[in-house]
């Protein structure tokens, strides 16, 4: 086992490392901007190294810096969280050739599902399901005919892209040409790369993601599904697991062919393999996030399995010690990511947190950062808390996040509360029949914001 891990990240989801490296009695270093001086992932880790200004591009994207952290304190292996360098193919080999551990899958791997439209090919020789699409654009009228084979309406997506950039709508052939231009542009100042391709748009569809893991002995587990449909700008705002549209039987037969092609290209550590749904429920490959994601506290609480703990000792040499290919879920879990953001436009609201006293009780659990007198600063991304809650069944766990969203205390900034509020009373969520739409009923101008 390692003796001491930096991470390489900030927030909830460094302080959510740390915790599970304390409970391996594994030493921990923090890197942080100077804006996150006073943040709590500092304040509870070992050491902790500031590693340049606020901006992201000088500070948690500087990959010389983090690895000069990790050297001059020792280091032996880097977790990256999510978000920043966690998908990096180029940060994990940079780590190898500094002989440090890069606590996640291996760079190839990382190369392969990182181009959206190669791992949809990928995908599909190995067996699964993938929405009709295209290559990379490389012409208009190349666009124009791909298009008409695939039917409209299409979406055209950036191939290297995620979180909902470089995305676009296309509903007839003469919005097509600025719909690519206005793709690029926003993709090569995302990731790096203008490259777009066309997918077939499905009008209302759900959004569910298996959780997996793979050892370094060939071994990979599906710990089940989550239903990630409430979504604003193509960003989840609820998940929970298990999916109301999933029976045990679709959830093995879907979760074996998501391992039997993990076992194939010989994947290692945590991964979401994710999928549409569309209205007959049939299930198409969207894309693959090499990385532990935002929402995997919804797994934990379902499984009663460790995540973060799991991928420190898969990175360590260790075996997955389950039986079988899966592991067997409990009761229903749901989180809200509570965002610094106006509920009525989901503008970011950056401040000063001037009071905070997050929910308890039976079921209840809140990953975050934030404190009293903190400061929400407007450099990153907005979210504040995971608040996370588990019941018996899904009605249970509604009430129950409803209790506890009553009970979330954050002043001086605003938050996305209410709208969570209004999606737990929503009779429609509660009776499970939503998809990714779902949102604009409460938002006014939705049009320019979902």
């Amino acid at each position: 086992m390692f003796r001491k891990i930096l991470i390489a990240n900030r927030g909830e989801i460094a302080l959510r490392v740390i915790c599970a490296c304390k409970e391996l009695g594994i030493e921990t270093v923090a890197v942080y901007s100077e804006a996150d001086r006073y943040s709590l992932h500092v304040r509870f880790a070992d050491e902790a190294v500031c590693i340049g200004p606020p901006r992201s591009a000088d500070s948690y994207l500087n990959v010389a810096s983090i690895i000069s952290a990790a050297e001059i304190t020792g280091a032996e292996a880097i977790h990256p969280g999510y978000g920043f360098l966690a998908e990096s193919a180029y940060f994990a080999e940079v780590c190898q050739a500094s002989n440090l551990t890069f606590i996640g899958p291996r760079p190839e791997a990382m190369r392969m599902m990182g181009d959206k439209n190669q791992a949809r090919r990928t995908m599909a020789e190995l067996g699964l399901p993938v929405i009709p699409g295209s290559e990379v654009i490389r012409s208009e009228a190349m666009a124009l005919e791909e298009a008409e084979r695939a039917g409209y309406p299409v979406m055209v997506k950036a191939a290297a892209g995620g979180g909902g950039r470089g995305m676009r709508i296309v509903r007839t052939p003469s919005e097509l040409p600025h719909a690519i231009q206005a793709a690029q542009n926003e993709a090569a100042a995302s990731f790096g790369t203008p490259d777009v391709y066309l997918e077939k748009y499905i009008e209302s569809p759900r959004h569910i993601e298996f959780q997996v893991m793979g050892d370094q002995h060939g071994k990979v587990l599906h710990f089940g599904e989550r239903e990630c449909t409430i979504q604003r700008r193509h960003q989840k705002l609820v998940e929970e697991s298990p999916s109301t549209q999933l029976d045990q039987q679709a959830r093995e037969r879907v979760g074996a062919q998501v391992v039997q092609a993990l076992q194939k290209i010989g994947y290692t550590n945590a991964g979401t393999v994710e999928f549409l749904m569309d209205e007959n429920r049939n299930l198409y490959f969207l894309e693959m996030n090499t990385r532990i994601q935002v929402e995997h506290a919804v797994t934990e609480m379902v499984t009663g399995v460790d995540l973060v703990k799991m991928q420190i000792h898969i990175a360590a040499g260790s075996h997955l010690d389950f039986e079988g290919k899966t592991i067997a879920l409990s009761g229903h879990a749901i989180e809200c990511r509570i965002c610094a953001e106006n509920p009525g436009t989901f503008a970011p609201s950056a401040g000063k947190v001037t009071a905070f006293h997050p929910p308890g009780g039976t079921g209840v659990r809140v990953d975050t950062a934030a404190y009293a007198e903190s400061v929400i600063p407007p450099y990153y991304d907005s979210l504040i808390a995971k608040l996370v809650v588990c019941g018996n069944d899904r009605a249970e766990a509604i009430t129950r996040m409803a209790r506890a969203l009553e009970m979330f205390i954050i002043e001086g900034i605003s938050t996305s509360i209410p709208v969570h509020q209004k999606v737990m009373a929503d009779p429609d969520f509660r009776a499970g029949k939503f998809d990714t739409h779902f949102l604009r009923r409460f938002i006014k101008n939705s049009d320019d914001i979902i």
